[in-house]
């Protein structure tokens, strides 16, 4: 049995509870680690020490800050297939994706974030009066950092990085289903000489610790990506203590083909854009919508795609489709799997769990599922499934289109398959999403805003606009 510990002021501690949660691993369905039950006691020890260490840390260069930071991102990828292989059994996620993208994409996120900071440069204005007025920012302080079981790693430094390089002091709550490599960070953070106190992870349910966090007078800001019922929650404490919040939340994200597309491309990414990680990303193409010249042409084919996708052990590198996260998840998934067969759903491919044998025997496997025939505004295609499940329809022009991609409660992101750079832009204008890519999916700049609109959350990630969540801007006005 692995036990993680809660690592505070720069030690790994047990929880004031003395009690642990289970920790299963997806692709066995079998408890092989135990997780801190931890409580408002050890939050409240983390910000005693994020308190406490905030003075030495937001006094500290730029460039101190820059050089702890990239020992620590030069120690990620020095352990790169210790943490690919706890990420994949944590998650049940292929182990070559996890070595990929997963890790590597961490080390990136505090080497992006600790040269930003070198670049920095304040405004100024000359005023008519014989006057300069500086723009200066500080940190807020202790900030909350609380990230999600679909890209543990991934997504965990994507919130401390630019805290921590922005001068603040950490309180961090990866989920409670996917904890390791945040406890693998612990030592790491350890052994590049991060100062005690600067970064505290909290281990635990989101109720407790979570909650905790949320109502914690001295947590000044807090960064969520997660659910948008919890998202909810969060904010209904936080926002009349006048925390700062930055909140990323679900996704039901269009996938829109016209017949003038490079059919080739947008066929192959579709696939891969639908069964990522299991469909358990935020940013995964759940809504396929297909011009009707191409419709069958595509459908036809995709599914043939689709349903030559390996389902397997995750350490397996023929494996294509990992786990799902958990048994919850994988009833949840499957719910809908039965929810969208009674709203009318024709089932072109998969739609069962699937059973592997040996070790593996018992693990959250389900088969990558298609449906067509759907309403556009069936639940089935309304509510965040966030698995290996996707629906195709097909549609006659731009209007009815755009009227369909946009008739969920969420706006994260969208995908256009196009030649003609008028529509493109038309239509990349008309959707409701924080995020459009055109002919492509999930390319990444980490200098580029990052969020969505309406039930996907408030706020943006990513290059300055992280930076400027977690700091404070100051006027200084100086009258020569």
């Amino acid at each position: 049995m692995e036990r993680i510990l809660n690592y505070i002021n720069g030690e790994l501690i047990e929880p004031h509870s003395k009690e642990y949660l289970e920790n299963i691993e997806p692709a066995k369905g079998l408890v092989y680690g135990e997780i801190p039950n931890s409580s408002a006691l050890d939050v409240a020890d983390a910000v005693v020490a994020a308190e406490e260490a905030f003075h030495g840390w937001a006094n500290t260069t730029r460039k101190e800050r820059s050089s702890v930071m990239l020992k620590i991102a030069d120690l990620i990828d020095r352990n790169l297939e210790k943490l690919a292989l706890a990420e994949s059994k944590d998650n049940g996620k292929p182990l070559k994706l996890a070595r990929q993208v997963d890790i590597p994409r961490a080390s990136a996120n505090f080497r992006f974030f600790a040269t930003a900071i070198l670049h920095e440069s304040s405004e100024l204005h000359e005023s008519d009066e014989e006057a300069i007025n500086m723009t200066l920012r500080s940190p807020i302080g202790v900030v909350g950092c609380i990230s999600p079981w679909n890209l543990p790693l991934y997504l965990f430094t994507w919130k401390i990085a630019p805290a921590l390089a922005a001068g603040n002091t950490v309180v961090a709550k990866p989920s409670e289903i996917t904890p390791m490599t945040a406890f693998l960070l612990s030592a790491l953070c350890m052994e590049a000489g991060l100062p005690k106190g600067v970064l505290n992870i909290v281990h635990g349910l989101g109720p407790q610790v979570g909650q905790a966090m949320s109502e914690h007078p001295k947590i000044k800001a807090i960064s969520f990506t997660g659910g948008t019922q919890t998202g909810k929650q969060i904010a209904a404490t936080a926002a009349p203590m006048f925390k700062k919040l930055s909140l990323e939340l679900g996704g039901k994200n269009p996938n829109i083909i016209f017949a003038d597309c490079d059919f080739e491309k947008a066929l192959k990414t579709t696939v891969h854009s639908s069964f990522a990680n299991q469909g358990q990303i935020c940013l995964c193409g759940s809504r396929i919508f297909v011009e009707r010249a191409i419709y069958e042409q595509f459908r036809d084919q995709f599914v043939e795609q689709v349903s030559k996708l390996r389902v397997g052990d995750p350490k397996d590198e023929s494996t294509q489709v990992g786990a799902v996260v958990s048994s919850a998840h994988m009833a949840k998934i499957l719910d809908y799997i039965d929810l969208a067969k009674e709203e009318g759903g024709k089932l072109l491919c998969g739609g069962e769990r699937v059973v592997l044998d040996g070790e593996h025997a018992n693990g959250y496997f389900i088969q990558p599922t298609v449906f067509e025939g759907l309403a556009f505004d069936c639940r089935t295609n309304q509510e965040e499934i966030f698995g290996p499940v996707v629906t195709l329809t097909p549609f006659d022009n731009q209007e009815e289109v755009i009227q369909m991609a946009n008739s969920t409660a969420y706006g994260l992101s969208a995908t256009i398959w196009t030649s003609n750079l008028h529509q493109a832009t038309r239509m990349s204008k008309a959707l409701q999403a924080g995020i459009v890519w055109v002919n492509t999916w999930l390319y990444r700049d980490l200098r580029t805003p990052f969020g969505g609109m309406k039930n996907s959350g408030m706020g943006r990630e990513g290059g300055w606009d992280a930076l400027g969540f977690f700091t404070e801007k100051k006027n200084v006005c100086i009258k020569l």
